[in-house]
């Protein structure tokens, strides 16, 4: 992977920077938070056995990987001195999972129809075809045609995922970005979580031209108990930290949004690790549309707070995950 704004790789830049680099693809795609902490801390084992044993080990996650890393940092303070989490969601996994059940039950509600079967039921026909065929053919040409504009506007609004209305192809994107999440991550997601974990009972949507209409008639679902367990259980953050951790988000990102920030800012207030944090801002549109520059100076802020840790730090618990390790 190239680093937006250079010619550079990842691993080449943590070189260039004087750090060696290591990361490894997880056993299983998808919804891979746990087996991806067990991968990582193995890689450690890994670089150790053939590299030496490093002075200081930094977890870097985007995306999924901001959700690992933190769960990571949080975890195994024994095994990492800090971590940089990207554009995840370790707010509120409850929240992000309906975040993104929210938006499809209020496409179906806009665009009735125009997906197959339900939000939570994804056919394996539409998995093979979306992005070959289904979505550019089917659904594309119903969101960008002009006359539906103000139910695009509409969907926007009540999701509130895209500041910039109907405006192709930025309002479309977003509507395809969020819909493929929808079609790629649902049955996986029930398979590893063991039930369906989405809820919409008692949620209220507004920002419709007829908000009543639209309550009265978007599909409500009920979560499985087991799923939500799995959640609680595994996947939840819990802001309680003993190595530093940095955290950097765009305010305009419709996949993981921005109020995941706020809310894993909440949760170290609550446990009285707010030393230990420091999230760094950026007013952006796009899901991980960071910088090169943004990147690496969120990445020496992280190695700051550990070579010169916050006044007050907790002694660190004994916890049994890609790895920039300082030489």
């Amino acid at each position: 992977m190239v680093v937006p704004g250079t010619s550079l790789t990842i691993d080449q830049v943590a070189n260039t920077l004087g750090y060696g680099f290591a990361t490894t693809s997880y056993y299983t795609n998808g919804l891979a938070v746990l087996p991806a902490m067990s991968d990582l801390v193995d890689l450690v084992d890994v670089f150790t056995d053939q590299e030496g044993e490093p002075d200081d080990i930094y977890l870097v996650g985007v995306s999924e990987g901001g959700l690992i890393t933190t769960l990571s940092v949080e975890q195994h303070p024994d095994i990492f001195d800090g971590g940089l989490a990207m554009c995840g969601p370790y707010g509120d996994f409850n929240g992000q999972v309906d975040h993104f059940g929210d938006f499809r039950v209020v496409f179906d509600y806009f665009f009735p129809g125009l997906m197959p079967e339900g939000p939570v039921d994804i056919p394996d026909w539409l998995i093979e075809t979306w992005e070959s065929e289904y979505y550019s053919t089917t659904v594309k040409p119903v969101i960008e045609d002009e006359d539906n504009a103000s139910k695009v506007d509409q969907l926007l609004a009540v999701t509130d995922v895209s500041p910039y209305s109907y405006d192709t192809p930025t309002s479309t994107n977003v509507i395809e970005n969020l819909l493929w999440y929808n079609v790629f991550a649902t049955n996986d997601g029930k398979a590893k979580l063991g039930g369906q974990p989405f809820d919409n009972q008692d949620r209220l949507y507004g920002g419709s031209d007829d908000d009543a209409q639209l309550n009265a008639s978007v599909e409500r679902f009920s979560a499985d108990p087991t799923a939500l367990d799995q959640i609680a259980a595994n996947y939840q953050t819990t802001g309680i930290l003993t190595i530093p951790l940095v955290t950097l988000h765009t305010t305009g990102d419709a996949v993981v949004p921005y109020w995941h920030a706020t809310r894993y800012r909440g949760k170290t207030i609550v446990a009285d690790n707010i030393a230990l944090h420091e999230h760094i801002r950026v007013d952006r549109h796009g899901h991980c549309s960071f910088t090169a520059d943004e990147v690496i100076g969120a990445f020496n802020r992280l190695v700051a707070m550990v070579e010169n840790p916050p006044p007050y730090q907790p002694v660190k618990r004994a916890f049994l995950p890609v790895v920039v390790a300082a030489p």
